[in-house]
């Protein structure tokens, strides 16, 4: 069965964040987006989620996702897998810094857009990461 146009968009969705490429992700964003942090943290706007984006990318340059698995119920779509990262200390990828935990994101799309995307990860590799004082 193909894939529906929602799941199609989430998937691009993924594929712009892989790619790091913050324009391309706020052009599939809807005018009222909300982001979801896995700490229930809400991002609302363009220019909130463009530096949100952008600082997170310049933290950790190698984010990527990786969806193993998805599934769709109407506009909403289920995303499974990993994500994954390392954190930039000075200008190079830290030693000891590379995080990787299983996530899901939820995805809901109207008329060829992201209205909502919410992570669920545990953020403890990540946060204990960051809570490192750099050498």
């Amino acid at each position: 069965m193909p894939e529906s146009d929602v799941v199609r968009t989430a998937l691009r969705f993924v594929n712009e964040i892989n790619r790091h490429d913050v324009p391309a992700l706020l052009a599939l964003v809807s005018d009222d987006h909300t982001f979801v942090d896995a700490l229930g943290q809400e991002v609302r706007g363009r220019e909130h989620l463009r530096e949100a984006w952008s600082g997170y990318f310049a933290l950790f340059p190698d984010y990527r996702i990786t969806i193993e698995d998805h599934m769709q119920a109407g506009i909403v779509v289920g995303l499974f897998g990993s994500a994954s990262g390392t954190r930039l200390v000075q200008g190079t990828l830290a030693p000891g810094g590379r995080w990787k935990t299983p996530a899901a994101w939820k995805a809901v799309v109207r008329e060829g857009r992201v209205e909502r995307w919410q992570v669920y990860a545990d953020n403890e590799p990540v946060r204990r990461i960051l809570a490192e004082k750099p050498a």
